[in-house]
């Protein structure tokens, strides 16, 4: 079903969660005999392992648990779920699920499969739910961000415009003649970013661009 991740560690330490414990000792059950899989104790912390949380559907509660998991350390976080639609396939994304198999599919080889490749920083999405998923990211895009001048990256078409000619090696002014902004206009684009994220100077925002491939 998907690509098995052969960069895996020998052993890999899973911590399942669920709401219902009887779903909770099924999944462990079917885990427990699987080759390179270790079942940590319930109520052991998460650092270190992938967690597979299960649940019939992406809730407040199950988004909660899926956020928690992802500060306390883990590999990866891994989805189980019965009904998944649009909407809680995004907010699954965006809390941390780096991984998703249905229940109905879950086998011992597709659960251990995804786990292995959650442990390794790989996606492993069913293709309808992969292409469901560019759906969702391509509607943001258009419906929301584009409108307001953003891209996913978190900056402005127009603050790419300037770190694209600041990386060039052109000064404030010379980057507003190219603009057609004023110096002040420049520096106040500059000063918005390295505020926003946190960065010390232009040279350290040019720096970023050019690490996280935005210019």
């Amino acid at each position: 079903m998907y690509a098995l991740a052969d960069q895996a560690p020998a052993r890999i330490d899973v911590s399942v969660w669920a709401p219902d414990p009887l779903s909770r000792a099924g999944t462990v059950a079917q885990l427990r005999g699987a080759s390179g899989l270790h079942i940590v104790q319930d109520g052991q912390p998460a650092d270190g392992c992938v967690a597979l949380v299960v649940v019939d559907e992406v809730d407040s509660e199950s988004l909660q648990v899926i956020r928690g998991l992802r500060r306390n350390g883990t590999l990866g976080i891994a989805l189980l779920v019965t009904r998944l639609d649009d909407r809680g396939l995004l907010q699954a994304v965006e809390a941390g699920v780096a991984g998703i198999l249905r229940r109905s599919q879950a086998t011992v080889q597709n659960m251990v499969t995804t786990i292995r490749s959650v442990a390794v920083g790989e996606g492993a999405v069913p293709p309808d739910m992969l292409a469901r998923l560019l759906n969702q990211v391509g509607h943001l895009q258009r419906q929301v961000l584009a409108p307001r001048g953003l891209t996913f990256s978190g900056l402005t078409e127009r603050e790419l415009s300037v770190l694209r000619l600041l990386a060039d090696g052109y000064d404030t002014n010379e980057v507003g003649g190219q603009l057609f902004y004023s110096e002040r206009t420049v520096k106040n684009i500059i000063h918005d970013v390295t505020s926003r994220l946190e960065l010390r100077n232009r040279t350290h925002a040019v720096a970023y661009a050019i690490k996280q491939g935005l210019i």
